[in-house]
């Protein structure tokens, strides 16, 4: 049995290599989120001679403040996961349950939901997000609200036709035959079909949540007392770092944006074998 389970494994990695591929680097995200206190070589209050290039002191260099750009880079990842998360939390939660409910229950209550996600689409979401953070204050939680009150839309509308789709079958009329309860059939029929397209969509949510923040941060609209990759880039830019041929102050949260989006897209992945409705 113990040799049974590195193959099945391995099978498993074979047959989708993007999600697993997707799944090693957000774990390696997390553990540096985790861990960024210990694993940052140097304190906020460390300070050398500004802008060095990089080094073996510095791998990626300093900024014009002296701090070192490796430390400054592994603290960003912290806030950066945890807006994605949290703003993936609030916007696949709101959207699951609005999906759930136009889907369970159809009638008036379907037609009112699908009225309010039909207007809550068609509002511009950047604009939006930059207006409430710009005119109130812009903290984590701010930022979140303003990622997740739009962000719930398209998952109440992927996940509505499905619940149709299960109260139509056949096993879920037996259970009401049965008496069963409204939570009954929600909680061993209706959520373990809609799981695949759930924890998909969370991890693209969470992606997205990451890019809308980073933008956020690099408009100067982000989290004032805290650092993310985002408000890196931003102070990158506003010394002039491009122009200056500083690189290495902005390069790598560039990159790491760009890796970790990309890392939650693949863990999304999902073939369209993944949402069979099972009894």
């Amino acid at each position: 049995m113990k040799g049974d389970f590195p193959q099945a494994m391995l099978t498993r990695v074979r047959r989708n290599p993007i999600r697993y591929t997707g799944l090693a680097i957000v774990l390696i995200l997390c553990f540096v989120a985790i861990f960024a206190e210990w694993l940052a070589p140097y304190a906020p209050s460390d300070r050398v001679d500004a802008l060095l290039p990089p080094s073996w002191e510095h791998l990626l260099g300093t900024n014009n403040m002296g701090q070192d750009v490796l430390s400054q880079v592994i603290r960003g990842t912290t806030l950066s996961v945890e807006i994605g998360l949290m703003s993936a939390v609030v916007s696949i939660g709101i959207g699951v349950t609005i999906g759930i409910l136009a889907g369970y229950y159809r009638g008036w209550l379907e037609q009112f939901l699908l009225a309010i996600t039909d207007a809550f689409i068609i509002i511009p979401g950047l604009p939006l997000m930059i207006v409430l953070v710009a005119y109130t204050e812009s903290s984590a939680l701010m930022i979140v609200f303003s990622i997740s009150i739009l962000a719930w839309c398209p998952m109440a509308r992927v996940i509505h036709p499905r619940v149709m789709a299960i109260m139509d079958s056949p096993f879920v009329a037996a259970s009401k035959l049965l008496g069963k309860s409204d939570l009954f059939i929600l909680v061993h029929h209706i959520i373990p079909n809609c799981w695949e397209i759930i924890t998909a969509k969370f991890a693209m949510a969470v992606g997205a949540g990451m890019l809308a923040e980073a933008s956020l941060s690099f408009m100067g609209l982000g989290d004032r007392f805290s650092t993310s990759w985002g408000t890196i880039i931003n102070e990158a830019f506003r010394y002039g770092a491009l122009l200056m041929g500083y690189w290495w102050w902005y390069l790598m949260p560039g990159l790491l944006i760009c890796i970790s989006v990309l890392a939650f897209i693949m863990l999304g992945y999902s073939n369209n074998g993944d949402t069979e409705v099972l009894e």
